[in-house]
Parts: structure tokens; sequence; C-alpha cells
């Protein structure tokens, strides 16, 4: 099937079949910051609680940060971690770590003490920039970790003016911080960048094998390993998100909304990356789960773009002020990370009056795959086109290639895949074939345009009487009763069929009880997929990017 790329005769007008020359005038992603911050110097890069960072700014920040890393010490391939939210210190931080030659370690804020421990040993992270407001995690595992160098930021601190020191201050009382004497050894981050500019800057040697950066993933799944993402992969995935997207975009003009977290792969590519390469600017959202001062910041900014997940699109639409912003500019509405619900998405058209492309990726892809066309009036429920210079194929569970319209696990080779994971031989042997392709765990079905729907999560698939059902089908189903918000469907030992479904459902309306949603699952679902029960909760686990955790579901939260 890969062979065939069958998908290439359907791709949208001007989008190219490779996009191997593109990349190739790039050794490194630094060299792709350079271009921009040099192309764009006097627009406006990113956006936040009011305030304004240019693309002069963003360059003088990551040299002045580059150069006093490298004055401590800090070498090519050095492990420095990032522990920030939607700040502009993240882009200078993520930039001024490539600047100085080494590998960004992208940590989630909201990590644990354990799992921040296992990242830092893990990576072997020499140097971390933390948010205070988070420094008190660090703090409890600091002297369990090979960290030498600890540089702790304010939430205010690159906002100016009094904003900035009005906004530490307030963050100090609203939040957990830590005086500065509970974290011996430590550097404030204006003082890094100060003392920073007055230092010499040697640009690093980068080649496009090089690692640029680790991104950690399967901690849902187990312990979780680092993606090693070279500059040639997260290169060739800019690459290829730009070939598709550029027919509609104009930098010139361009704002999105970043409400995603950049640490994450999805936020980091295609917001971070490939907007910044357009020369847009991002609105960045520093907590996207507080919905009322994200439809604020939005209502304050003329936005042509937006990248969410489900559970993103649903909470916006549900909130009562959403439907009153001005949607007249937007023209790009990307959905990833997990399934898009054509109910929501249908909704989000009636409110907005524009479509969700939904896309397809992982961490060890960069993470795109394929994507919808752009063009398309409609939501299509599928997650596209395999993207340029990419090939898919549908495989059995002996690596049997798949025909058209036969399920089989996902699978992908292209410039943009990962080598493999960081010190984990193993577990690269298992998910990376010799071929070069990469095992996705992810089970779908493509059609005779090369058109790709997504089944499910191969481990989440529910064996119901030797029948495969599918959590994505029934949740889909369930939450097209008008009082359901959200549902997850998992699988639960039985003795009688092997497996049943349980369906957690978030409900609109408390009078709703199990026997209803039964009943209108029946009327949308063949029997052996019906929930056989249903249980209510006032939430649903979430990872950090918004995407729904069937595995704690499963372990027993949702009892």
């Amino acid at each position: 099937m890969a062979a065939d790329r069958i998908w290439l005769k359907h791709y949208p007008e001007g989008v190219p079949a490779s996009i191997e020359d593109e990349a190739a005038r790039y050794t490194s992603l630094t060299q792709v910051f350079d271009e921009a911050c040099s192309r764009f110097a006097d627009r406006p890069a990113f956006l936040c609680m009011g305030s304004t960072m240019r693309y002069a700014g963003l360059e003088a920040g990551a040299r002045a940060l580059a150069a006093w890393l490298q004055k401590r010490g800090i070498a090519k391939g050095d492990r420095i971690a990032i522990m920030l939210p939607n700040l502009p210190q993240y882009p200078v931080a993520a930039y001024g770590v490539l600047r100085a030659g080494a590998i960004i370690v992208n940590v989630n804020p909201m990590y644990t003490a354990a799992e921040l421990a296992h990242q830092l040993q893990d990576s072997g992270a020499t140097a971390i920039i933390v948010l205070e407001n988070m420094a008190h995690t660090l703090q409890q595992i600091r002297e369990r970790t090979p960290l030498r160098e600890i540089i702790v930021t304010g939430a205010g601190d690159m906002l100016g003016g009094v904003k900035g020191p009005l906004v530490n201050l307030m963050m100090r009382h609203v939040r957990r911080s830590i005086p500065a004497w509970q974290l011996p050894g430590h550097v404030r981050w204006n003082t890094v960048l100060r003392d920073g500019t007055r230092l010499p800057w040697q640009a690093p040697a980068q080649t496009p094998d090089d690692v640029a950066c680790l991104q950690y993933t399967g901690g849902t799944t187990g312990v979780a390993k680092g993606a090693m993402l070279t500059h040639a992969n997260l290169v060739a995935n800019l690459c290829q998100a730009h070939a598709w997207i550029r027919p509609h975009v104009n930098g010139v003009h361009e704002c999105v909304v970043t409400a995603l977290p950049l640490y994450h792969i999805f936020a980091f590519t295609a917001n971070c990356l490939v907007f910044l390469h357009v020369g847009a600017r991002n609105l960045l959202i520093p907590n996207a789960r507080d919905i009322d001062r994200l439809v604020h910041a939005m209502s304050r900014t003329r936005f042509t773009a937006i990248t969410g997940v489900n559970t993103l699109f649903n909470a916006l639409i549900e909130h009562p002020r959403f439907a009153r912003l001005d949607f007249s500019s937007l023209h790009l509405t990307l959905g990833g990370g997990m399934a898009v619900q054509a109910t929501v998405a249908q909704r989000w058209l009636d409110v907005t009056g524009r479509p969700i492309a939904q896309a397809y990726g992982l961490t060890e892809t960069s993470p795109a795959v394929t994507i919808n066309p752009l063009d398309e009036t409609r939501f299509t429920g599928s997650i596209g086109l395999p993207v340029p210079s990419t090939e898919v194929e549908l495989r059995d569970d002996d690596q049997h290639t798949m025909g058209i319209h036969e399920p089989g696990e996902i699978c992908v080779r292209g410039p943009q895949v990962s080598p493999g994971y960081w010190n984990r031989p193993d577990e690269t042997a298992r998910a990376f074939d010799a071929d070069g392709f990469f095992r996705t765990g992810d089970m779908g079905v493509m059609d005779e345009r090369g058109y790709i729907t997504l089944l499910d999560r191969k481990k989440d698939m529910i064996l119901v009487s030797g029948f495969n059902v599918y959590p994505n089908e029934v949740e889909a189903a369930a939450i097209q009763h008008p009082d359901i918000l959200e549902a997850a469907a998992v699988g639960v030992p039985s003795e009688r069929s092997g497996e049943t479904v349980r369906l957690i459902v978030v409900r609109r309306n408390p009078s709703l009880d199990e026997a209803a949603v039964i009943a209108h699952c029946r009327t949308l679902l063949a029997a052996y997929k019906v929930p056989h029960e249903v249980v209510f909760r006032d939430q649903l686990p979430r990872s950090a990017v918004g995407k729904i955790l069937r595995r704690a579901l499963r372990d027993g939260a949702g009892n």
C-alpha cells in the first residue's frame, strides 16, 4: 500500500508530494529560528497577557541565554529541562537552549515530584528552567538529580513595565511559591538575560542528525520514555506542515491561538515552529483550563487560527460568551491529540462558521502524520491524508499489509520519524522496524483515496464475545444525547463475554439515568457495542494536553 501512495492523486492543489528540497535548506532547527528572527525582526511574535514580544526580542533573549549557558559550561549535547507553561519565556528558553548547542527536554509543569525526578534522571539533564510556582516540586527531589544549574522565572518576568512585577506578586499569593533561600544555587531568569547580554556567544556546530529535543511519552501506559527528535525530524515536520497550510496562510496577518501547552509536541511544532516560520503571531494562553480567561484573551485579539483537542473545542463551545466572539478572521481550526467527535465538530461549525480540520500525529513522528485538506467545508470524520514525503501502511499483527477498507495498525515511515527512544534500545526495537516504519499502536482503515479513519488505540480496543469494539465509536454515539457533555468507554472483564463496555459519563442534566443512556446507545450501536453499565462522574481524568485518560478509568477511577 505504501508503495502505491494512492493519496497523492487526491492532494489539495498546491501541496507537493515531497518536501526534501525545502528541508535540505536547513542544517538545524536553530537555523530556522535564526532566519525567522532576521526576516521578521520588527513583527510581533508572541502575545501574552496584553504584552508583546517581537521577533527581535526573541532573538536577543535567546542569544543572551545561550551565551550564559555556554559560560556556565553547558556543552553541545547537554540536556536542558524546560518546565514552563505558555509564557514568553518558553520560546526564548527553547531557542536559547538550541543556540547553546544543547538538547531541549520538555517537562510538564504539573508533574509530581516522582514524575519530575524520573525525567531529570532519565535524560541526565544538567540544567533546568522552571517557573517559580512549580519550583516546590523541584525542591523535593533536587538532591536526586544531576542538575548543576537552576534558573527560576516568575510568570511576569517578560511582560514589561509595571505589569510584570504585579503579575509576579499576584502569582506568589495565589499560587504556591517558595522563598529563594529554599532552593540553593538557583539564579533568576532576568539575571541570566542581563548577564548574558554582556557575554560572547559561540555558534555551535550542529548537524541534521543531532538530537534537538527529548520529548517524553508513554507516561500513561508505563514508564515515560524520551523520544529522540533530531533537528532533521523537526525541520522535516515543519516543512511538511507548512507545505500543507501554505496555500491558506498569510504570515503577515496570521495570529494563532496557542492554548495547548508548548511543551507538548503538537503545539511545539504546529504553533511555535510552523507559525514562527511564516512570521505569524502566537497568542499564548498560560492556563487553557481557565476557559473564562481564554475566551477573554480571544475577545481582545483578531485571531486567524486555533489548534486544539476535542475537549478544548467542547469546553469553548459550552462557554456562554464564546459564541459572541468575532470569527470573521478565523480560517484554520486544526484538531488533533485525540479523536475529534462529529457532534463537537458540527457544533463548532455552527458557532464559528468554520470547520475543524482533523489531523493525526504522535510524539515519535514530530508529530504530524496526516492532515485533512484545508479547503474542506465540512468535517470529514477522517484524520486526512499522509503529509508530503510520508508513507503509511496498515498492518496486521504479523506485519502483513492490509488492503483498502481493512483495519490494521497504522505504521509510518518518513523524515519526521524519530530514530528511537533515549537509552532504551529494547523499547526502540519493539516500536521501530528495521525498514524504517514506526508502529504507532493505533488502529485505522484507509479508503480508496488514501484517507485514513482512526479507529482507536490498539490497547484500548474492547473485545466483546470475539467482536472488536472501538471506544471512539461508542463515545461518539453517546455524546449525541443532548444531556451528555462527555463520555469515555472502557472494557471491563466479563465471565460471559470476555469483556463488556463500561461508559463513564459527564452529564448536563443530573436527572439523566443509566437506563436512558443505554436506551439511547441501542438506537445507534450494534448490540455487542452497547454499554453494559454506565457510571456518572463530575469530570473525566485528562492529560496535560486535554486527552481523556482511559487507562485511569480502566484502573478503577471510573468505579
